[in-house]
């Protein structure tokens, strides 16, 4: 009888989101982070790993290298441009057909497809039964979660998700033989939401570059950004369900605080006008608070320049409706700063209250406003709180990620092969 062999190649499928994308802008976030490391670190395990994204630019080359053993391909799948994800579901049977003919041309045998998003789950669920092989699927975020979130509190909440979406969610939740979350909260939101299959939930925490997000000399990353007073600063998408309308609440009661500034990294910089619409009110929102003087727009910025942003801030503020993880809180916390974040899905796995963080457990601006001053206003709280964050992050790293998921996919393929120490 054959040995088991182990997953030497991984198709990953990331249909709306290029990990090789600037972060911040509307549709660019933690999962393309997520992918991209996640690839980075199974090659290091000595998988190779092709990520299938669909090509939004006649410029960009069609295979391009991250790292030696991960390679990103852009497929032919609609105009290639940026187009909103709802309207990329039409463009999905082109996608499936161009990345089956890519493997065919290339004489590669896939032993896992992993798919990231629903509409890459679409894809992964049809590749699988094309293949044969077995489909793992990481939602990220569900649609359902994402619409009760952002009609829970009145505020500015967005265009809900779509029928469409939440039906292939469950499809795809139903099919697939293993679905990975970041949280136990996560496990649990599914398993009521889809019922049963708990067996096939796999909780795998995401990870942080350590080597990246690491505490830098605090003056020079404050001149980095110019900031001369205080510092709130933000990290994100522009979307309504990261709570950036009660962050600006939030500043708006802290008026007694003059040299106080929030410096926002994402979406479009100060000094061009957005034609994003939810970003727009944003800049209207500020306006009508009266502290847009008081908002620095930074736009998207590089991993490198948020290292800096959050070794910089007195503290990092994530005032989300929802996070299935908060992978902006990790990446904080690792640099030594102060991170103040809603009590919701799975931000209590990566912040202790009180310990390594501060935990908001109402969404109001009030509240927020009452954390933010006492970090301000106790050094000896912050620097506790720092050192606590800093502890804390030491345990995620994406090599442990890797390994873990390394594991499942070897349960499988039915090997007993073993992914790496540590």
């Amino acid at each position: 009888m054959a040995l088991p062999v182990a997953p030497r190649r991984i198709a990953m499928i990331s249909v709306h989101g290029c990990p090789m994308d600037q972060l911040g802008s509307r549709e660019v976030g933690g999962m393309q982070v997520y992918v991209r490391e996640a690839a980075r670190a199974l090659g290091r395990l000595g998988i190779d790993v092709d990520v299938f994204t669909r090509k939004t630019s006649p410029h960009l080359a069609r295979v391009v290298s991250m790292d030696e053993r991960a390679r990103v391909i852009h497929l032919d799948a609609g105009p290639p441009r940026r187009t909103e994800k709802n309207h990329v579901v039409q463009y999905l049977p082109a996608f499936i057909e161009n990345l089956d003919r890519f493997a065919t041309r290339e004489g590669t045998r896939y032993d896992i497809v992993h798919s990231h998003y629903w509409l890459s789950g679409w894809v992964g669920d049809r590749l699988a039964d094309l293949w044969g092989v077995p489909h793992v699927t990481t939602f990220h975020t569900l649609g359902r979660i994402k619409n009760r979130a952002n009609t829970a509190d009145g505020h500015w909440s967005g265009a809900l998700e779509t029928d469409r979406r939440n039906e292939i969610e469950r499809r795809v939740a139903r099919r697939s033989r293993a679905i990975v979350v970041s949280t136990g909260h996560e496990r649990e939101a599914l398993t009521d939401f889809f019922g049963g299959r708990r067996e096939a939930i796999h909780v795998i925490a995401p990870g942080a570059d350590l080597s990246l997000f690491a505490p830098r000399p605090r003056d020079e990353a404050r001149a980095e950004f110019g900031i001369a007073g205080e510092a709130i600063a933000f990290a994100g998408r522009i979307d309504p369900i990261k709570g950036i309308d009660l962050l600006l609440e939030t500043l708006a009661l802290l008026r007694a605080r003059p040299s106080l500034r929030l410096y926002l990294a994402g979406g479009t910089p100060g000094s061009a006008m957005p034609d994003d619409a939810d970003e727009a009110h944003l800049r209207d929102l500020a306006r009508e608070l009266r502290i847009d003087d008081r908002v620095v727009w930074l736009g998207a910025q590089t991993q490198d320049r948020l290292a800096a942003l959050f070794s910089a801030a007195d503290c990092v503020v994530v005032p989300s409706r929802h996070e299935s993880f908060g992978l902006v809180a990790l990446e904080a916390m690792a640099c030594g700063a102060v991170v103040i974040a809603s009590r919701v899905g799975g931000l209590p796995a990566i912040v202790r209250d009180g310990e390594s963080g501060i935990l908001v457990p109402w969404r109001t601006a009030e509240a927020f406003a009452t954390h933010v001053s006492a970090v301000l206003d106790d050094p000896a709280y912050a620097t506790a709180l720092r050192r606590g964050a800093i502890a804390a992050a030491a345990g995620f790293s994406w090599d442990q990620t890797a390994r873990g998921l390394c594991n499942l996919y070897n349960t499988l393929v039915g090997s007993a092969i073993a992914c790496g120490g540590g």
